[in-house]
């Protein structure tokens, strides 16, 4: 299933309004945000009708905006499988029925992570040769922006899912990029071969063996994010939600710190009156909402996932990020490249078994 358009009048996104800490409102103000920012799209909104309605009604620049009536809200608390059996009639639910049947080109909700990601899975489907979905991050580093998978979709991941984070983190940033050699790094506890356990030096193997194209730098550490060494960093779920959570708490903490010694005293407020414009920019580069918008990875369709807390900057962010990606052929980069690298690695394999053999017969 191809999503990807080149006429930005014809971009359509589904959004689920009903999801999210902040409810509707933040959601709708987001979708007005991004387009005074210059986003051109269609946007179908999927909620209760009598609260969404009056909202869009109320925004500016959503003049044909659709509304589609869903009964019910996919509460934070319930169960991916509970909403499989009896979320039909959620909002959710219906936006994401909009990209596979092709009426909307990406879907953007800040609701239930995991039930947006069994939806997708259920409904989109796998791209062939992917077990697994990924959720990305874009991290502000010293060069520009990062980007960081698996930040929660699995937990464990084994060295075949980490080979195949890779390749779709490496298609996803050139796409994003528009690099045609992004490097990658396996985010590891250190950047000697002989480190970390036996199923991230596999991954590596594989990479080194089955993925020639691929720019890949080997191993990076914690720090390597934020400098920025590497375009893709790698890890599983696990360590990479724990990851971008600290950075994004760090941030807000650096934010936080800065206001008060600008806040102080009156030469400082008039310091800070000085400084605004800089003030602006360095606020702009680390406050999280700026980078908000997770891509799940590996699903033939474009789900965007925005942080549950988000204001109406960060669904802003969200919005834009899908709208870019349904622009660009990324989805078709991604199940290329994975077919042609687990064919590769299958070649290998059999080469191997083979001489494996050949040496037996000998002895």
């Amino acid at each position: 299933m191809t999503n990807t358009l080149t006429d930005k009048r014809a971009i359509v996104l589904a959004i689920d309004a009903m999801g999210g800490d902040a409810g509707p409102s933040a959601v709708v103000d987001g979708v007005a945000h991004a387009v005074s920012k210059g986003l051109r799209a269609k946007f179908l909104f999927f909620g209760d009708e009598k609260i969404i309605a009056p909202l869009v009604a109320e925004a500016k620049g959503l003049e044909g905006s659709e509304i589609r009536h869903a009964e019910n809200i996919v509460q934070m608390t319930d169960k991916p499988s509970h909403v499989i059996r009896r979320g039909r009639d959620t909002s959710m639910w219906l936006a994401m029925t909009a990209v596979k049947e092709g009426e909307a080109q990406a879907v953007v909700s800040c609701g239930n992570t995991g039930a947006l990601m069994a939806l997708a899975r259920l409904q989109l489907r796998m791209i062939e040769g992917v077990d697994r979905p990924a959720i990305t991050a874009l991290w502000p580093t010293q060069r520009g922006k990062t980007v960081v998978l698996d930040v929660g979709a699995n937990v464990e991941a084994d060295e075949k899912q980490l080979v195949q984070f890779a390749i779709m983190g490496e298609a996803f940033y050139r796409s994003l990029a528009k690099v045609d050699k992004p490097t990658v790094g396996l985010l590891n506890v250190g950047a000697e071969d002989l480190k970390g356990h036996e199923i991230i030096r596999t991954a590596a193997r594989i990479l080194r063996e089955a993925d020639p194209e691929m720019a890949f730098k080997g191993f990076v550490e914690g720090d390597d994010i934020s400098k920025g060494s590497v375009d893709v960093v790698v890890t599983d779920g696990f360590t990479g939600n724990i990851a971008i959570k600290t950075a994004e708490g760090a941030a807000r903490l650096l934010g936080k710190w800065l206001k008060d010694s600008l806040t102080g005293t009156w030469n400082a407020r008039l310091g800070a009156l000085l400084m605004a414009p800089g003030l602006r920019k360095f606020k702009e580069r680390i406050d999280p909402s700026a980078n908000n918008g997770g891509v799940f990875l590996g699903v033939n369709g474009i789900v965007v996932k925005s942080h549950g807390g988000a204001d109406a900057y960060g669904f802003a962010s969200a919005v834009k990020m899908a709208a870019r990606l349904a622009r660009r052929p990324f989805l078709d980069e991604v199940a290329e490249t994975v077919d042609a690298v687990m064919a590769r690695r299958r070649s290998l394999r059999k080469a191997q078994e083979s001489e494996a053999k050949i040496t037996a017969a000998a002895q």
